[in-house]
């Protein structure tokens, strides 16, 4: 299994060899707080348990958040405003946020074009909407995808491998994870695209050394 402490230690040693490379978490965490201000009504879309908002710091009456699962929701460790509802359909009032930041769920959203248009109406006139999400164009995507038709076996493999739970692996449907693509929707949307960053992250691949230098290989050589 590739723990996280595994994971992140191959991290460092790939910050060592590239003293620039931000890890992709890093980079979403780090624009979400330059978007902030003491101010900002902010929607946590796909909120789970927890995650950046933890570490912001921000007032949690001027935040909300959003998951369609139930059981995420009651086991959120901050007393955090949120509601149980399909990101495709948010039942917020228009123009009540300043930020709209989502981790790791675009990837899980049957219907991109009805998301995007929801987030860009509770969004304020000049409002952002962040988000980090895998790139489909990766083969470790596309591996992912075939496994799918394996249906509950895919969910053991990923749980043996990366020792995530079944009640933790939700469907994806990888509609909006290209470049391209995620330009087109912002545009149909009515949206600008500040930045879109591909950020390489080899460690996901890390089980051995070998495997680590073939992941480097194939993000820095390929996939650019």
């Amino acid at each position: 299994m590739l723990s996280l402490d595994r994971q992140n230690a191959q991290r460092e040693a790939y910050r060592a060899m590239r003293p620039a490379w931000q890890p992709a978490t890093e980079r979403f965490a780090s624009l979400v707080r330059a978007h902030l201000t003491p101010e900002s009504r902010i929607l946590d879309l796909g909120c789970g348990r927890g995650g950046l908002v933890e570490q912001l710091g921000h007032p949690l009456v001027q935040m909300v958040g959003i998951d369609p699962d139930w059981a995420s929701l009651r086991e959120h460790r901050l007393p955090l405003p949120r509601a149980a509802a399909l990101s495709e359909a948010l039942p917020l009032a228009s123009g009540r946020f300043d930020l709209v930041y989502a981790s790791w769920v675009l990837e899980h959203v049957s219907d991109p074009l009805a998301l995007l248009s929801a987030i860009e109406r509770v969004l304020r006139p000049g409002g952002h909407f962040i988000f980090i999400t895998p790139n489909k164009r990766h083969p470790l995507i596309a591996l992912n995808r075939l496994l799918t038709r394996l249906g509950r076996w895919q969910t053991a493999l990923v749980d043996r491998l990366y020792g995530r739970a079944a009640a933790d692996t939700f469907p994806a449907y990888y509609r909006a994870n290209d470049p391209a693509g995620l330009r087109h929707l912002a545009t149909q949307c009515g949206f600008r695209v500040a930045t879109l960053d591909a950020i390489p992250d080899p460690t996901y691949l890390a089980f051995n050394n070998s495997l680590f230098r073939a992941a480097i290989w194939l993000e820095e050589g390929v996939l650019r």
